[in-house]
């Protein structure tokens, strides 16, 4: 009897004891990003602590994608070699255009680099969206932005009518091609670019005597906030437009998707609501 007693304590000693602790999840990957764009979609998806730097483009006013006030709370980087690895980033996010020594010295060094392209589509964009919030541990953050952008493109539906046509004039005289998401937006929200009508591609020159030879229904003028740029888009010949709208466009709203897709819409639809 003793004996079997002391086999039921034995037992019941092993049934207490703690089973093996499980290993603990791994920490979200740091992120370094080198571009704009996808600085502005990490600042939505990402855990601050885990974005240790982003470009130095968007504490720029003249080339932000992102509320600048939210841009200064990260550290900011040139996107060179040595401020990456002095970071020392599990992941290096950039666009498509990544100097090919950058991407060597990164490679040689350990260093993921992650390149994404310009989004020319919004379902590229949200594919975007998608995949930067899986990388960065947090795609539950990114549906949340998803949806905001979906809601966006319901509520900017174009109306029935024809759609108006429409010049995006950047300054200097630069004009937004096909092909490009600015035009996508213009499409949704009931506009037709023009551009591609008088053979001209993303980023060709339209100067002013062509614009007031045959203007469009709408110029959308994304002018800087200072500089001899603006001079052009603000000419006093183009007030003597009849039938002409003439309508300010922040730049930063044609650069990149994700966030800034939602305000672009926005700003594309009180436009076209203005129109007769």
């Amino acid at each position: 009897m003793v004996r079997r007693w002391g086999s039921l304590v034995a037992l019941a000693l092993a049934g207490c004891t703690a089973a093996p602790a499980r290993e603990a999840a791994p920490p979200f990957p740091t992120i370094v990003s080198l571009n704009p764009c996808t600085d502005a979609i990490l600042a939505e998806v990402a855990d601050p602590a885990q974005l240790l730097a982003i470009s130095h483009y968007s504490q720029d006013p003249a080339g932000s994608s992102m509320d600048l006030a939210k841009a200064g709370r990260f550290p900011a980087t040139g996107g060179s070699v040595e401020e990456v690895l002095a970071l020392r980033p599990d992941l290096v996010i950039d666009g498509n255009f990544t100097p090919p020594a950058t991407r060597a010295a990164l490679a040689q060094l350990g260093l993921k680099l992650e390149q994404v392209p310009i989004a020319a589509t919004v379902p590229d964009s949200v594919a975007q969206v998608r995949h930067i919030a899986a990388l960065a541990g947090h795609p539950e953050r990114g549906e949340v932005l998803v949806r905001k952008i979906e809601a966006a493109l319901t509520a900017s539906k174009a109306p029935a009518n024809a759609p108006v046509p429409a010049i995006v004039w950047q300054g200097g005289g630069i004009v937004a091609g096909e092909g490009t998401l600015i035009t996508a937006l213009l499409a949704h929200t009931g506009f037709t670019n023009v551009a591609a009508a008088r053979g001209l591609a993303q980023a060709s020159h339209l100067p002013l005597e062509d614009m007031l030879a045959k203007p469009p229904r709408v110029i959308l003028a994304a002018g800087n906030s200072h500089g001899d740029e603006d001079r052009l888009l603000s000419h006093p010949a183009l007030a003597g437009l009849k039938g002409t709208t003439r309508a300010p466009l922040e730049p930063s709203l044609l650069w990149c998707g994700g966030p800034t897709i939602p305000k672009t819409l926005a700003r594309l639809a009180e436009v076209r609501r203005q129109i007769r």
